[in-house]
Order: structure tokens, then sequence, then C-alpha cells
């Protein structure tokens, strides 16, 4: 392989968006599939909802196919309403009851295409849900849910005693406990709610989510005074594995764990793609490198899916590919939309030049995300303080940096240096690393790593501007909220301003990018 690789091979166009009337056919299907038995919604349903409701009405499009969907309206919270009865709320699909200017929002319903379950559909769709209450002021999000787990367990126990053993935890509802997960809370049971529902015995369970950031007078936006984004900095241990299902399983778990945690992001060690050598013949470095770039159409499936499945934004470690005949050192940025992004390592260490013959990259790159703008500097690079300058410039406000040292000293030198781009940029800095061995593999047999996250070195943030830190060399993950708004405060007004600071006067970062000169 030695043409640039094609990322959009290997991308997933995931997009949520504001359902059209193009879309019926698709929703009927979906509907079909998700309530057997149930007459689908008409198309004059549909159409209604979309002329009074139509930011209210979501669909999730993967790859130009729709894999899920939620309806939903505004009511006045009436405790006296017939919540049991759906179809008399809803109108009967029509929502001309839909209140604009009502405290509470009623989901009608939220369907997911069997092909598509397990990725966390849901959970976009109720966050969707929940940003329409914070952008309108709305109270509360009331829904009715089905318990399709109840059917097998019907004979053994009462639907209030199924739905206390899923709040604990001992059983699993394939409804009720993605619905738990996403704040949801039980506030009632409701018998016949749905009477052909076998599954669920005819049983639902009445639920309300309460908008923290509600405001009672007058009716408008609330303005969050924090803005928090999570994230999540892998410590990962390299061992002997057997194949690439061993490290994709590895890789898996890490995943899963953060999402269970609502991270934001994930970040992984530099080259912890390396483990991959271990289960392959043995050569000299430098075709050691070029034999691991052949596992990247693999690991680009592998880490795109699992960013959409898992619902997080993956900065992937980085891992060794051939361009040209060229070998480079490249982390890639899996959006949890599906899209990739690419940032190739800079500044080369003496020892990939002589171990491995690895070539720099020539650009650095500021992502968009849906946290807000990143970059990625693969562990040598943070030590180069222009860096940071410009991608700061380009509006970064975090920086992640997979980092791959054998030595405490390697490890100080990327620790203390990210510490001093946060203070000099008024950025927020995440740093992983490998630990463990890997004794077959030249070059990246012995690893150590304390994984961080740090922030600026002011009063209102850590002490010591240690956000978070693992123990060093032992397998393990840091979690922990950054807030962007304090950020922001921070560089306005606080006890330094670097950046401001700067004596353009006296000197100046210039870099080339594009075939030309750029300062800042």
């Amino acid at each position: 392989m030695t043409d640039e690789i094609n990322l959009t091979e290997y991308e997933w166009n995931l997009q949520i968006r504001n359902m059209t009337i193009d879309d019926f056919d698709a929703l009927v299907d979906m509907q079909l599939q998700c309530f057997p038995g149930m007459k689908p919604w008409g198309r004059e349903q549909i159409e209604s909802q979309l002329q009074l409701f139509p930011e209210g009405q979501f669909c999730v499009e993967c790859d130009g196919k729709v894999a899920a969907s939620a309806s939903c309206l505004i009511l006045e919270y009436d405790p006296a309403m017939e919540w049991h009865n759906w179809q008399a709320v809803a109108d009967n699909g029509f929502i001309r009851n839909h209140n604009p200017r009502g405290d509470t929002l009623y989901g009608i319903e939220i369907m997911v295409d069997p092909e598509y379950r397990g990725m966390k559909l849901s959970r976009r769709l109720y966050d969707a849900r929940k940003e329409i209450c914070r952008e309108r002021n709305l109270e509360r999000i009331v829904i009715a849910g089905r318990i399709p787990g109840y059917g097998e367990h019907a004979d053994e126990m009462t639907a209030r005693e199924y739905i206390d053993a899923v709040a604990d935890k001992s059983l699993h509802d394939s409804v009720l406990t993605a619905q738990l997960a996403n704040g949801f809370t039980v506030q009632g049971l409701i018998a016949d709610y749905f009477p052909s529902d076998t599954e669920s015995r005819g049983y639902a369970t009445f639920l309300e989510w309460r908008n923290l950031d509600y405001r009672p007078a007058p009716k408008r936006r609330y303005n969050h005074p924090t803005e928090p984004v999570r994230i999540c900095a892998v410590q990962y241990q390299m061992r002997k594995i057997d194949n690439f299902e061993a490290f994709a399983q590895q890789v898996e778990f890490f995943l899963d764990t953060a999402s269970d945690y609502r991270s934001d992001f994930v970040l992984f060690p530099e080259l912890f793609t390396t483990q991959l050598l271990s289960c392959v013949k043995p050569q000299r470095p430098g075709l050691a490198a070029r034999q691991l770039s052949e596992f990247t159409p693999q690991y680009l499936e592998l880490f795109t899916e699992m960013a959409v499945k898992y619902n997080v934004n993956v900065i992937g470690g980085s891992h060794f590919v051939v361009e040209d005949d060229t070998l480079y050192n490249i982390s890639y940025l899996f959006r949890r939309d599906g899209s990739i992004g690419k940032q190739y390592k800079i500044h080369i260490t003496p020892s990939e030049r002589k171990w491995w013959g690895v070539s720099p990259g020539d650009k650095v790159e500021v992502f968009d995300t849906d946290c807000g703008r990143i970059a990625i500097q693969v562990c040598y690079d943070i030590e180069f303080p222009e860096l940071t300058r410009i991608a700061t410039a380009k509006g970064a406000r975090m920086v992640f940096v997979p980092f791959n040292t054998d030595s405490r000293h390697g490890y100080l030198r990327i620790r203390h240096c990210a510490l001093a781009r946060c203070v000099e940029n008024h950025i927020y800095v995440a740093i992983a690393g490998c630990t463990g061995n890997l004794p077959s593999v030249e070059n990246a047999d012995i690893h150590y790593a304390q994984s961080g996250i740090y922030t600026p070195a002011d009063i209102e943030f850590a002490r010591d501007a240690v956000a978070a830190e693992c123990n060093p060399n032992v397998e393990t993950v840091i979690i922990h909220d950054l807030d962007l708004e304090q950020l922001r405060r921070h560089r306005e007004s606080g006890t330094v301003q670097n950046w401001n600071d700067r004596r353009r006067d006296l000197y100046t970062v210039v870099y080339k990018e594009d075939g030309m000169s750029r300062e800042i």
C-alpha cells in the first residue's frame, strides 16, 4: 500500500437532522419493523407534525439511510392529563394540540432501525430533545415507554417488580434501561397502554426528565454558566496478542467504558498499534513499521465504527502509515458522526528516524468537532511551542497529545511541556501514553507513562494545574470535565494574560502553509 489512503472510503456519514416529508417511506418501513402489529403513521399525520412543530421531529441518517427517528410536541403540564393515553396526548399523531407556549416536551416515540441497534442512536435523539428544552426553557420531558423485556418474566414477577429489577440493574430492558441511562426517572406504571403489545404485556412506564436549566419566568434561553466537555485519557498496557481481533477487543473495552461515563473525547497513546507487531513474524524495525501499515484498513474501519457505536470522538493514538512509499506517523481523529481527520507528526525524534525511517508532516491541523475546535500534537510535537501557538491562533482550545516514551525522563519532557503550553496559550492539554512491555518488538519493548489532563495555572483552576492524572505505569483511564467557558473568561481576565501580552513588536511566529507565509 503506497498511495495516500482515501479516508472517505472509511468514513461513516452520520448526522442528526430534522425530519422531512421525503422521509415518509423510510419512517413507515422502520415503524413496521419496530412496532409490528401497530398501524404506522399516515402521510397526513407526518405532514401535520412537520407543519406544526418541524424542529421537534428528528432523524438520524447514516450513509444516506434513515437509521432512527424521534417525534415530539410541546404541552402545558397538567397532572390530571391522561398521560397514559398516548394517542390522546399526541392527538393520534396529528399534534394539533401542540402549544408553543407550553412548559413540557412530550415524546411521542423513538424508533431505531434493528440494523443500527447498539449504536447509541437513541441517546443522540434524547440529547436533541434535551437541547430543545434548554433552548426553549421548557421544564421537563415526559415520555411513556414500553417494557418489552417484561414478557419473559411476567409469570414470575409483577410489572412493578420488573421495573424495580431493571432500575437496580439486576435485569436489562432494551427500552427502559436506555431511558434510565439518559436521565429519566420512572413516575408511574401504565396498564393497558398498548394492549396488543405482548412483549410488554400491555404495560408501559411513565417517565420524566427535568431540565435543571429551567427558569420559571420570563421564558427565554438560559445562558449556561458552564460549558463542560468530558475527556477520557487511556493509559494503555502493551501486551502480546495473537491477532487483530484481540487488539480490537482491548480497544472496545476502553471505548465502552468511556461511553458509559458519557465522555465527549477519548484519547489513546502514540503508536499503541505497535502491539500488533507482537502477532506477526519479527522483522528488523524499518520493515516492521511498514508491515504495521498493512493493518491500516482494519484500524480505520474499527475506530470509525466504534466512534459511531459508542457516540464519542476518538483520537486513535497514532499509527504508522505508508503513503507514496513514504512512512509517516499519523494520528487520526474519528468523530462520532463518522467523519475522519488526520494529523501527521511534524517533528520526528532521532530514534524514529534511526529505527523506523519515519518522515515528518508539514501542516498544523485544527479540527472542528461538536465540542469546539481541537488540535492533535503527536508526542515530540508538544515540545515545540510554536506549534501550539499556531494551533491556538487557528482556534484550538484543547490539544490532545498521544505519546509513547520508554523512560521517566522522556515522559517528563512531555508532561512539563504540556503544562507550559497551557500557561502560554490559555488552553487545556490532555496526554495519554502506553505502559507495559513488548519484548518481541524492537524499539517498542518497554514503556513509561503517567497520562494526565492539564489546565492553565491560575486561581480558578486546580491548584497545581493538574485536572486529573493517572498513577504511573498501570493500565487505567482518567475522566474529567473541562469547562470551555471558564477558559474563555480566563483568557480575558486571568491573573496574567500570556496570549494577549505577547510582544509582537519584538517577535512573531511565522509559518508556511499551502505555499504561503503566515504570521501570528
